[in-house]
């Protein structure tokens, strides 16, 4: 990595100095995908690579989890068969997927998880050296793992160790708030990128930093913070729409999960939390007046209201499909329409379900062979969900300890908005349509409906790919500094007075608190896992106007130290509009309620049934929507107007390779081109 430094023109004149770093690849962000992305390039020989990050140690990899975070492999024990084609159409079946990239994280399956094991990653095995796996949510076999409720902070600590024994620098505090580009059409391609040094915030260049680099690779997570409701850490922001602006293509952006979470300490209650069956209530607004057992309203039962709440430990994600018949989702339904009222939904692990009038108390010998047997068969008899709670899995109460919170006292719960499964669009080798741009990790757009726990293999192979294609295609040196500012001069210019601009707003700048207070109430409330149709068109005609309101009156900011949460706003505003334009194109095209969400239409098909009744008439799914996938790239020239395209699934490969040709393909480079 090269330092050195250029000027240009400030407002009145004034000379502005800034930082030029040049790197051949630049790594934004810092969690399980970038980090094993730098470890892979220092082992293919590339050692000029700079990671920048916002905050080390502030993303999802290193700050989220559930009982049992789940790591989906391939089979690796007993004598259950498995292969990549039979791991790839799990993958593929649920839809939105490309039979190709379905392939890809098959096959890098089990090299991903064994490296992620020698580095010290805990994930158990028997005294055969077994990795036993379960299933989780979407899976037919039995192809989970997990090293406790920390498996991605395991991740993230051991990759870090990696990437620093290399010597790969990691500049803290850095937070890239554009990239740099050159040419046009399909010739345009990424040069680098300008970053915010926070450290340098009161320099008269506001800390602004030119990245010169050959590549970039972009893992900076999902868009946790467009959702009020959200269980994704705070300030996870994703840059999306950084990427988006740039010309980056972006699709599935209608697919993301929700799940029970906790809301103080964010946290997913998955798996056994759910499994012992606690208690739930509501509350009025003060948390203690007004206590009522709201889901007596749903179930007629004991045994189908109890479960329904066990249920939720497999079936963990809201889910259109688990509707009908007393399905779980009818949980995520009723602790919704609580809060939507206005009150609040706590968990109680020192109560066994409250029975309502009518209903027998809670006995797990009245409860579903499935969940009695499960119980049975852990050991789990205790008297309350606490007890059991901590005969199946003590980790999980003391991750809550570690946070100051005790699980023998009530849980405050929501409906969270919890993973992205679209997101920016790549190749079979993670790169963008933007040439020498690669996407990874939760960022990157690679799945539909997919087997939970999905998502951290994809990650893995996803940045083992990125790095295969940089080493063996992407091996140019970057440009000589003073040639990249020459080229991106009116880029670096504009962005330096934008800056300005908010740091001397006019009597109309928007203040940047508000700004996301109003994105995230506007997501939770129409692009979440309830969604309708005339709901998405009116939120996407708000979230337009707020955008061009950005663009035309700029942030009012008292000081340098809120220029990157203005900066964070603006690009989280056109992530809201790309989202929503996603929603509308969808529903508008006739798709149905699918994977995790419902579309109420009054002419609609099904309807949600209960001890309520019938209610919440909505679209059964199109099942013909599984084979497309909803492509969106902003139109150049606008200010975010998105054109929107169906593309195809393409269908899983039919992999007849022949050894001697792949050999000689192999060292001619060419299987690294494609």
């Amino acid at each position: 990595m090269r330092y050195d430094t250029t000027t240009f023109a400030g407002a009145g004149g004034q000379a502005i100095q800034c930082d030029v770093l040049t790197v051949h690849t630049l790594i934004i962000g810092a969690g399980a995908a970038g980090l094993k992305c730098a470890d892979m390039l220092h082992a293919y020989g590339v050692r000029d690579v700079a990671i920048v990050v916002d905050r080390l140690g502030n993303g999802t990899s290193n700050n989220s989890g559930s009982d049992k975070q789940t790591y989906y492999k391939i089979g690796l024990f007993g004598g259950e068969p498995d292969s990549p084609m039979d791991f790839a159409r799990s993958l593929f079946q649920g839809g939105m997927m490309h039979g190709d990239l379905a392939y890809i994280e098959a096959l890098g399956s089990a090299p991903a998880f064994f490296d992620l094991c020698k580095l010290g990653v805990p994930f158990p095995h028997n005294a055969y050296g077994a990795y036993v796996g379960y299933k989780t949510d979407h899976d037919p076999r039995q192809r989970a793992t997990s090293a406790g409720p920390k498996t991605s902070k395991f991740m993230f600590e051991k990759l870090l160790a990696q990437v620093r024994q290399a010597g790969t620098p990691v500049l803290d505090q850095h937070e890239a708030i554009a990239l740099l580009t050159d040419g046009d059409g399909e010739a345009r391609r990424v040069v680098g990128a300008l970053c915010l040094n926070k450290a340098d915030h009161y320099r008269a260049n506001y800390g602004l930093t030119v990245v010169n680099a050959e590549n970039v690779v972009m893992a900076t997570g999902g868009p946790g913070e467009l959702y009020k409701i959200s269980v994704w850490p705070h300030g996870q922001i994703g840059s999306h729409g950084l990427a988006l602006a740039a010309g980056a293509a972006a699709n599935n952006l209608t697919e993301l999960q929700f799940g029970l979470a906790s809301l103080g300490f964010r946290w997913n209650l998955s798996g056994t939390y759910q499994q012992v069956i606690p208690d739930y209530y509501s509350t009025a607004a003060d948390g203690v007046s007004e206590r009522r057992y709201f889901l007596h309203d749903y179930f007629a039962d004991m045994p189908a209201m109890a479960g329904a709440i066990f249920l939720k430990g497999y079936q963990w994600p809201f889910h259109a499909a688990r509707l009908q018949h007393g399905g779980s989702s009818l949980v995520d339904i009723a602790v919704h329409r609580e809060i939507s009222a206005g009150r609040r939904v706590f968990m109680d692990f020192m109560r066994n379900p409250t029975p309502g009038e009518g209903m027998a108390p809670f006995a797990i010998a009245d409860l579903s062979d499935e969940a009695r047997r499960y119980l049975e068969r852990s050991g789990a008899l205790q008297a309350t969900p606490y007890a059991r709670l901590q005969h199946m899995n003590q980790q999980s109460i003391d991750l809550y300890a570690e946070h100051g919170v005790d699980l023998r006292e009530p849980l405050e719960v929501a409906v969270c908005a919890q993973h992205c499964n679209g997101g920016i669009s790549g190749s079979t080798w993670w790169e963008s349509n933007l040439k020498h741009l690669v996407v990874i990790g939760e960022l990157c757009g690679t799945h539909g409906v997919r087997p939970g726990g999905s998502a951290l293999n994809s990650g893995q192979v996803g940045a083992t790919r990125a790095a295969q294609r940089i080493a063996n295609v992407y091996r140019e040196t970057p440009m000589a500094p003073a040639a990249c500012v020459a080229k991106c001069a009116g880029q670096i210019s504009a962005q330096w007075h934008e800056l300005h601009r908010y740091l001397s707003p006019g009597a109309e700048a928007l203040e940047p608190g508000a700004v996301r207070r109003e994105i995230q109430t506007r997501m939770s409330a129409e692009g979440a896992f309830i969604r309708s149709l005339a709901g998405a068109k009116q939120a996407l005609v708000d979230a337009r106007a707020l955008y061009a309101r950005i663009c035309s009156e700029g942030f009012s900011c008292q000081s340098p130290r809120q220029l990157p949460q203005a900066v964070e706003n603006k690009w989280l505003a056109l992530t809201s509009v790309a989202f929503l334009q996603a929603i509308v194109s969808y529903i508008e095209q006739g798709g149905g309620s699918r994977g995790a969400y419902m579309v109420l239409d009054g002419k609609g098909a099904l309807t949600v049934d209960s001890k309520r009744g019938r209610e919440l008439r909505h679209r059964e799914e199109n099942a013909s929507k599984r084979q497309e996938i909803l492509e969106l790239q902003l139109q150049p020239g606008t200010l975010c107007d998105f054109a929107v395209r169906v593309d195809k699934v393409r269908p899983l490969p039919n992999d007849d390779s022949w050894y001697e040709t792949t050999w000689a393909q192999w060292n001619r480079g060419e299987v690294f081109k494609g």
